[in-house]
């Protein structure tokens, strides 16, 4: 990433991630989709009652796992890989560590959350029934990220996609197995997610564990096996970006719960258009992590001038992507939402969806440009404007929810999402330039 150009660069770094998120929403969209279809209406809303906090296992692990990329991706672009290797243990352990406790703070609090929530009372049992086996697999969730975090901190992109598409294909093949063919409904769903982050942990740690790079003799891991130095930058570099997560996670909860006061159907329509939520960023996120990883590595080779050079590519490149990705959910939005919503649902539910859908498309630059803001932020090592920007989306999702519905009725939940990415790309976009007039001043000196 220290040479070569930006565009080039983003594009060959960023396909791979595009096409391994692609994978990775399978999840999302088989396990929809199947119980959309085979178990029917009421399934579905408890799953979409549960998204936004299976969103804040998922949402907070990646957040801290990614976190810990920055200062690898910063010391493999300086050469220093024997600190690199101490780095990396350290943050496995570290992991690990938060992986546990993580678990058993989600599992003692999903039933009061659901509560929290306003839950409607005959989706909770299985809403609750969800969460608990995927929150149960949290420890996979985080070998996974962890180890993706590390492929990509030095340069790897297409190891982390070969272990989502044999999760994916997993995961489609015991969803059939557990919900159409055994009957287990939304359980089957859960169980077949965690069996497909297994396998996707295990093949990216048995990609790292190839890295010779990463491989040190007994008497540096016996020295330095860990470092509270480097477990101190770590913790302050994640820990901003982990309560990012929570702010955006809590946001997104209070505006389930005024979801949830609008009935079965609204809530099935949201549900359905929230599952495409996922196909709406995927490119966004392989824009992201590609952004992460080339401001890091330039910051550390101290290459100031290609960061600045690299960002002016990938905006436009990242608007251009959502451009595609508008115009296909104009043309076959109604398609795709036909995949969870069956024939039998309501129809006021598919017109829930179809509008939410197209809505989040519309504004969808907005998402894009929040992403590589925040995302070039966090490689040069800020990672305090970006949770800032997650307390601004926080309280704009919680506000207008609550302002929109009171003053236009349900129809204003439809823009909620709009005015919180607004109000984070703004602060955004305001704390790259003058952070980028502070790198250009470094290049002075």
């Amino acid at each position: 990433m220290t040479f070569g150009h930006p565009a080039r660069l983003a594009l060959s770094f960023a396909l791979p991630l595009m096409l391994g998120n692609i994978a990775q929403q399978l999840y999302t969209i088989t396990d929809a989709a199947i119980i959309g279809q085979f178990a029917g209406i009421e399934a579905f809303s408890a799953l979409g009652s549960a998204e936004w906090m299976v969103w804040m296992v998922f949402g907070v692990i990646s957040s801290v796992m990614q976190g810990f990329g920055i200062p690898m991706a910063q010391l493999f672009g300086a050469g220093d890989l024997r600190h690199l290797r101490r780095t990396v243990r350290t943050a496995a352990l570290i992991a690990l560590i938060i992986a546990l406790g993580y678990t058993a703070l989600g599992l003692s609090t999903a039933l009061p959350l659901l509560r929290l929530l306003g839950t409607i009372e005959n989706l909770r049992s299985r809403a609750l029934t969800y969460l608990m086996i995927v929150i149960s697999g949290t420890l996979f969730t985080t070998i996974y990220n962890l180890s993706a975090t590390v492929l990509r901190a030095l340069g790897n992109s297409r190891a982390p996609l070969i272990a989502m598409a044999v999760s994916s294909v997993m995961n489609i093949v015991l969803d059939l197995l557990f919900v159409w063919g055994f009957k287990w409904s939304i359980a089957g769903a859960a169980a077949a997610t965690v069996f497909s982050q297994l396998a996707a942990s295990l093949v990216c740690l048995w990609q790292v564990r190839k890295l010779d790079i990463l491989k040190s003799d007994d008497d540096e891991k016996a020295a330095e096996r860990f470092s509270r130095k480097d477990a101190g930058t770590l913790l302050r570099l994640a820990a901003p970006m982990a309560l990012q997560s929570v702010l955006i996670g809590l946001g997104g909860m209070a505006l389930q719960s005024v979801i949830n006061s609008l009935g079965e159907s609204f809530v099935a329509g949201f549900s359905a258009g929230n599952k495409l939520y996922g196909v709406l960023e995927m490119a966004a996120v392989a824009f992201g992590m590609a952004v992460v990883t080339y401001t890091g590595q330039n910051l550390g080779a101290k290459q100031f001038s290609r960061i600045r050079l690299g960002i002016r590519w990938f905006a436009p490149l990242g608007v251009l992507m959502s451009l595609v990705i508008t115009a296909i959910m104009f043309i076959f939005g109604r398609d795709f939402l036909r995949l969870f919503i069956e024939k039998g649902a309501p129809e006021d539910a598919m017109k829930v969806a179809v509008r939410y859908i197209r809505t989040m498309a519309a504004s969808l630059s907005t998402l894009y440009l929040l992403y590589i803001y925040r995302s070039a932020l966090q490689g040069i090592g800020n990672t305090f404007i970006p949770m800032v920007s997650g307390l601004a989306e926080c309280v704009a999702r919680v506000g207008m929810a609550v302002l929109l519905t009171h003053t236009v009725g349900s129809s204003g939940i439809y823009w909620v999402e709009t005015a919180a990415w607004s109000a984070a790309m703004i602060l955004l976009i305001i704390a790259w330039y003058i952070k980028q007039r502070q790198l250009e001043s470094l290049k002075l000196q």
